[in-house]
């Protein structure tokens, strides 16, 4: 082999070293690699005013510095994607600003259905809502088929959008509304394992750990921190309220609707007696003890922050026990005072409700901790709030 030989193979070796240490720093790559979309992550830690790709799912709508919101989506105006579906914390979230020319096709208020997807964002990595973002954006598309603001959107109100058990868990039901959709998602939950009414105590302080203070629990209706050894029935106590009243289709205590975790929550005694077996609608009087929840004769209005929770409980329990396995038909109505019969209201409120107040991630985790460790069944209405009106808007 002769000198000139030796040296044309070391060069290539040379430049590869040399390429690999560009990307490692953070700088611009070789254009043999422009084509590899940056991670999410890689993206929040350059910003560095230039163009860039950058492929991620997306995860909801910015609307401030440090909220994203997960469904009632105010506009079209930007999308925040990360690198897992799941996730929730916004400092592993990209802020993508999206320009007049991509919000109807890209738009979260107008295609609700992207929730999940997985998208290539091209634009200008800079700050947007003083969080780490892309601006100037020029191009939006479904991942791996490049191009520009065409491709993967869906239209709003269908159940198109992909999440992180999508093509698994809920795969006989993607892309189904209505009925369907309803019949199908009864089919996937209805495989659970059951708990007895002593196991819900056990699994609550998990489901409902206070995540500020992993001694206690938060209870539903109040939002009080509470120890979780201070569990019974006394005064000041917390103790198993029933979501959907189990006297709505006299089911009791037993073990099935009476002890499924989607619908039991903690909450303080003298609250839990107050809400006692009543429906849900807006307006009453202040409950004691329970800032912002208010109650009358017939119905029981919650505090803001936990109205989504509640209606997409009741979502899952007309889903889940459907009178195919001994236990009566649970079904929603536009009514209160449904006393007795397997009925609970108002159904346009729970909408309205699921609407206002978007999942967060105590609502998330808890879906995932029952998922895993308690029942083995998801709430659906958790991971896809959007089914709601596919299925009874």
């Amino acid at each position: 082999m002769t000198r000139h030989q030796t040296r044309r193979r070391v060069v290539p070796t040379a430049l590869a070293l040399a390429s690999a240490l560009v990307v490692l720093l953070g700088l611009t790559a070789p254009a043999s690699q422009a084509a590899t979309p940056l991670t999410v992550a890689q993206a929040v830690a350059t910003q560095d005013g230039a163009s860039h790709t950058v492929r991620g799912y997306v995860v909801g709508q910015p609307t401030s510095t440090s909220t994203v919101v997960r469904s009632a989506f105010p506009n079209d105006y930007a999308l925040a994607i990360a690198d897992t579906a799941s996730e929730t914390a916004t400092s592993r979230m990209l802020y993508v600003q999206l320009p007049s020319a991509l919000r109807s096709q890209w738009g979260l208020k107008t295609n609700p259905t992207l929730m999940g997807k997985q998208v290539d964002v091209t634009g200008t990595l800079a700050a947007y809502f003083s969080h780490p973002g892309m601006t100037g954006t020029t191009a939006v598309a479904a991942a791996g088929t490049g191009g520009g603001g065409t491709g993967g959107g869906g239209t709003g109100g269908g159940t198109g959008g992909t999440g992180a058990y999508d093509s698994t868990y809920y795969a006989p039901a993607v892309g189904k509304t209505g009925s369907a959709l309803k019949t199908a998602l009864h089919g996937i939950i209805d495989d659970q394992t059951k708990l007895t009414y002593d196991q819900v105590w056990t699994a609550l302080k998990d489901t409902d750990e206070d995540p500020n203070n992993t001694n206690n629990v938060v209870e539903i209706y109040s939002g009080r921190s509470i120890a979780k050894s201070d569990n019974g029935g006394g005064v000041d106590q917390w103790n198993r309220e029933h979501v959907w009243a189990k006297s709505h289709g006299d089911f009791g205590t037993a073990t099935g609707p009476g002890t499924d975790v989607h619908h039991l929550r903690p909450e303080d005694v003298t609250v839990n007696s107050t809400r006692g077996n009543l429906d849900f609608d807006d307006g009453g009087s202040a409950v004691a003890q329970c800032t912002g929840c208010l109650s009358d004769s017939d119905s029981f209005e919650p505090r803001d922050a936990v109205k989504g929770d509640v209606a997409r409980m009741i979502f899952y329990m007309a889903v889940r026990y459907e009178g195919d396995d001994g236990w009566a038909n649970l079904e929603m109505n536009n009514s209160v005072g449904n006393g007795t019969a397997p009925y609970i209201g108002k159904l346009s409120v729970l909408l309205q409700w699921n609407a206002q107040d978007p999942v967060d991630a105590f609502e998330m985790r808890r879906n995932d901790r029952i998922y895993t460790t308690w029942q083995h069944n998801r709430n659906p209405f958790v991971d896809h709030p959007e089914w709601a009106s596919a299925i009874w808007g």
